[in-house]
């Protein structure tokens, strides 16, 4: 009887060993997450309080809420490049669209609406257009997303003239510096669309399909999924992302500036990577790219109350961002 019960709780601490592993290996990145903030929290003086906290979301907020798009078109299989170059056009559009609409006698409300709506309906037939070049061509995502870069960089600059455009009336500024209920709005709208993709990735056919063409993308169609339809879709979703982040960043400027966003779409797909994401499409979580992007927020917002010298700041900010991916990808390989 000694040696069954011996054996069943050998059992049990093998199980309960084995659980312990299993749930290390998924939350590796909150850990470090965690480790990091109570580190700040001791070495950097108001790291910890709800002000700076805040701050820290907002400050995230516009990129992050392009990473969640970006997740979904990784996984899927794809990348893209241009999402820097998106938020500064939709910004310069949005601008233009407005006093162009204003010029012509439609009051600052309506013609707002209406130029906002115009960039995201570009942004979004940009990045729809970008699928279907994949789709139809077989020209990567990458090669296409590269061109865009460079093409709507040149289109901001031409509608601007190289010169900010500040027709926005004052109240413009709460979608890019406003606050509701004590919480900025940016970050209420990243914790939004965070729901949404979650809610979309984890819960739906559309999500679970994303996944199945990002694995095997043959074996997807031989399944009955469209798989054109699953990659024009998120490379217009990442897209629309985009345009609404850059439509949010002229809000807080209060202008269309063609300069602003640049090398967001590095630190858009670190965030995405340091997730869990894999770059070979099939594997990656929404909650992830949350914990990425908040991963990089801190790390900047961090740094700046310890004096970190700028320059530094680089180093200490790509090493720390290197070791994290090769931790989650040791982890994840186990």
């Amino acid at each position: 009887m000694s040696s069954m019960y011996a054996a069943w709780r050998g059992r049990e601490w093998t199980m309960s060993t084995e659980g312990v592993k299993e749930w290390i290996k998924r939350s590796v990145m909150e850990l470090i997450l965690l480790a990091l903030c109570v580190l700040l929290a001791f070495q950097a003086d108001g790291f910890f309080t709800l002000g700076n906290l805040l701050n820290v979301l907002r400050n995230v907020s516009m990129q992050g809420i392009i990473a969640f798009g970006m997740t979904m078109v990784i996984i899927s299989g794809e990348i893209d490049l241009s999402v820097g170059s998106a938020v500064a056009f939709a910004g310069c559009l949005t601008a233009w669209l407005f006093e162009a609409c204003t010029h012509v006698g439609l009051g600052a409300l309506p013609a707002l609406v209406l130029a906002i709506l115009g960039a995201l309906a570009v942004g979004g037939g940009v990045g729809a257009l970008t699928g279907a070049i994949r789709v139809r061509f077989g020209v990567p995502t990458f090669i296409t997303t590269l061109a865009w870069m460079t093409v709507l960089t040149g289109a901001a600059q031409l509608i601007t003239g190289g010169f900010p455009l500040t027709p926005f009336p004052e109240g413009y500024n709460f979608l890019g510096g406003g606050y509701l209920f004590g919480i900025p709005f940016p970050a209420i709208v990243f914790l939004v669309v965070f729901a949404v993709t979650h809610f979309l990735m984890g819960y739906t056919i559309f999500g679970r399909a994303i996944y199945a063409v990002g694995g095997n993308a043959e074996a997807a169609r031989l399944s009955g999924i469209d798989v054109g339809r699953i990659k024009i879709s998120v490379m217009a979703i990442v897209a629309v992302l985009a345009a609404l982040a850059g439509i949010m960043q002229s809000a807080e400027i209060m202008s269309g500036t063609a300069s602003t966003a640049r090398g967001w779409e590095l630190n858009v797909i670190a965030a995405v990577i340091i997730g869990g994401t894999s770059l070979m499409g099939g594997e990656g979580r929404i909650r992830g790219t949350l914990v990425g992007v908040v991963f990089l927020g801190i790390l900047v917002n961090g740094m700046t109350p310890m004096n970190i010298n700028e320059y530094w700041q680089h180093v200490v900010r790509g090493a720390l961002i290197l070791s994290a991916v090769l931790i989650n990808r040791a982890h994840a390989g186990k």
